[in-house]
């Protein structure tokens, strides 16, 4: 599943995780009801005291079948603000309604049929399209980042690194709480800001549109990835929350980067001050092509010297501040290691008073 050619220079791959079998329970649910359903359909139209009602016309069974789920997918969306799921229903019905027709089965005992054997049909394959939509996703944990790979048709991958990582959000539900699996979310701080400015501008929008609350969460899933229904939920989170810790820049450290940068520069402004010392002691030195006399060529003499300590006067000024910033940047640094010190002490002696 992890090709050595994606790997980065000394990483190694900590974890593989797969959603959980249960983390797509809300698309197994639509398949359940269809089953449930149907067969329900069959039983009261074969086996009850109501089947007398069903057999006068052929389609009152299909139209009870249908007006139901139609029904159900209906209230269904309305409370999940989802409405892919009537349409999905929909089309099951639509299909049905067409292949009685097509295939000529108006007889009575056709349809009865029909009704339960078209339910658990389609709700097989909807459990098999699940459940390779489930196989498709893989989250890869290594020493470095995670690497998020996932899709049917169209292939996608993403890579967070743990340094890079703001927040980490979780959610575990009713099954997730009771099997032991839930959804992990890390949260990058570059991306949050512009996430929730889109967020704010989608809420004002669409106050008065029923799909704003889809709009929010697809804007969100644009900004985020996630670890969808991993197991185990718990060791998977203490496992990326220390991933994350590990990579977090200490004040300490962030303190010793910044005085790099500042001796960087301080060294950058040396070298180019002795850059233009020895450009300046190059050109003074070179011969005059026009011969003159001697008494000419001492006075021209005395006048380069005169020029080149006006040179050095120019630069001295330049190395004391130079030097004087270097001095302030090594006292800087061994008053951090000062302080540290002192708080290392501390710590070994309250580990000797523990032991």
């Amino acid at each position: 599943m992890v090709n050595e050619d994606e790997m980065l220079k000394n990483e190694h791959v900590e974890k593989i995780l797969t959603p959980h079998p249960l983390s797509f329970v809300k698309l197994q649910s639509l398949c359940i009801f269809l089953i449930v359903w149907g067969t329900l359909v069959g039983w009261l139209v074969n086996f009850s005291s109501y089947k007398d009602m069903f057999s006068g016309n052929p389609w009152y069974p299909i139209l009870l079948w249908g007006l139901v789920m139609l029904v159900a997918s209906v209230v269904v969306s309305l409370a999940t603000v989802q409405w892919s799921i009537f349409f999905l229903y929909l089309g099951i019905f639509a299909a049905g309604v067409s292949l009685v027709v097509s295939q000529g089965w108006l007889n009575q005992s056709d349809v009865l049929v029909f009704v339960p054997a078209y339910s658990v049909t389609v709700s097989i394959i909807g459990f098999l399209i699940v459940e390779l939509y489930r196989r498709s996703y893989s989250y890869i944990l290594t020493n470095y980042r995670i690497i998020f790979k996932g899709g049917v048709l169209t292939k996608r991958e993403r890579t967070i690194r743990y340094d890079k990582v703001s927040d980490i959000s979780t959610k575990q539900g009713i099954f997730g709480q009771i099997f032991g699996f839930g959804t992990i979310t890390p949260k990058l701080s570059s991306e949050k800001a512009s996430i929730e400015n889109e967020i704010k501008a989608a809420e004002k929008k669409s106050r008065l549109n029923i799909f704003s609350k889809k709009d929010d969460q697809n804007l969100q899933s644009k900004a985020y990835c996630e670890l969808h229904g991993v197991y185990p939920y718990k060791d998977v989170r203490k496992m990326i929350e220390n991933m994350v810790q590990d990579h977090v820049i200490t004040p300490y450290q962030k303190e010793q980067v910044e005085f790099h940068k500042q001796q960087l520069d301080v060294q950058k402004q040396m070298r180019d001050l002795l850059k233009n010392q020895t450009q300046t002691k190059k050109t003074l030195k070179k011969k005059p092509v026009a011969v003159v006399e001697q008494n000419d060529e001492e006075e021209k003499e005395e006048e380069k010297e005169e020029e080149t300590e006006g040179k050095e006067e120019v630069f001295q000024p330049e190395q004391i501040d130079i030097q004087k910033q270097m001095k302030d940047l090594l006292k800087k640094q061994i008053q951090i290691k000062d302080e540290e010190e002192p708080e290392e002490e501390k710590d070994e002696e309250e580990e000797e008073e523990e032991k």
